[in-house]
């Protein structure tokens, strides 16, 4: 607490910094900047990055148990919270044009060369680290999540949402296939308007993905396969990321351009929400 405040002052100061975007059922989305909350959604971070299946064991820092970087001071984090036990389950973070600039540029321009996507760089919000409690990783909290983010867009008149869809390497069918197998698919049928281009290429043993034998069948990742419902597209190839042992996917989502039926979804989702606070 800093000299000379109340502990009224700094519980006001905390409510400025939080705000409900939507409520329904047993859960809570809220907006956030209270250093609290971050710290709790690092935490959540740390905690579902460490027990994913594939993931580094290197990701984040093991003695304070948080997943941390430094565009965690610029982002706006949204939280879901899950009322009747108070729990945090799941967060994402965003970063609108005005702090992109404040950060000195995307998180994503550390993986890929955004050159094509210099045109609506004003026009985008960078959504990125987001993650849900395995236990409640149910359609509805999913939903509330993706319904906050539209929100999000739609309250400050941004058109595109772009983020980095984790894949990663070590899978049951071998290191680098399944990921292979997505970006066959995210070629195939999500190809996007944009094109990304990867700083570090993804490699297996000194091969390239199109050496890597692509699997029989395949499954989108959630993530992923929530994006491209949205109506979000996959620009190129995928980013190595050498600290998660994962391939990057860049996507944009253009609200404008989403999948009506879905969007509708989650617009009526938003509206039944609102009414019932």
């Amino acid at each position: 607490m800093t000299a000379g405040m109340t502990v009224i002052q700094v519980a006001a100061n905390s409510a400025r910094t939080r705000r409900v975007l939507l409520a329904g059922g047993d859960y809570e989305v809220t907006i956030t900047e209270d250093s609290a909350d971050v710290d709790a959604a690092q935490r959540l971070r740390f905690e579902v990055f460490n027990n994913e299946p594939g993931y580094s064991d290197s990701i984040g820092d093991a003695a304070s148990g948080r997943d941390a970087d430094r565009f965690d001071d610029f982002c706006e984090h949204l939280l879901v919270r899950h009322l009747p036990t108070d729990k945090l389950v799941g967060c994402a973070r965003v970063l609108p044009p005005p702090r992109a600039i404040a950060a000195g540029g995307w998180y994503s321009a550390g993986e890929f060369d955004l050159d094509e996507l210099d045109p609506i760089r004003g026009e985008t919000v960078e959504m990125g680290r987001a993650v849900v409690d395995p236990d409640h990783r149910s359609g509805s909290v999913t939903a509330m999540l993706w319904a906050a983010l539209l929100g999000y867009l739609e309250e400050g008149a941004y058109r595109y949402m772009m983020g980095c869809v984790s894949v990663p390497l070590e899978s049951p069918l071998g290191r680098g296939r399944e990921l292979r197998g997505i970006r066959d698919l995210s070629r195939d049928k999500y190809r996007g308007q944009w094109q990304a281009f990867p700083h570090i290429r993804v490699e297996v043993d000194g091969k390239s993905l199109d050496e890597l034998e692509p699997p029989e069948t395949l499954r989108l990742p959630a993530l992923l396969k929530g994006y491209t419902r949205l109506g979000a597209r996959v620009c190129g190839e995928p980013a190595f990321d050498e600290v998660f042992d994962v391939g990057d996917f860049l996507t944009v989502l253009d609200r404008h351009q989403g999948e009506a039926r879905y969007v509708e979804r989650l617009r009526g989702a938003m509206a039944r929400m609102k009414s019932a606070d």
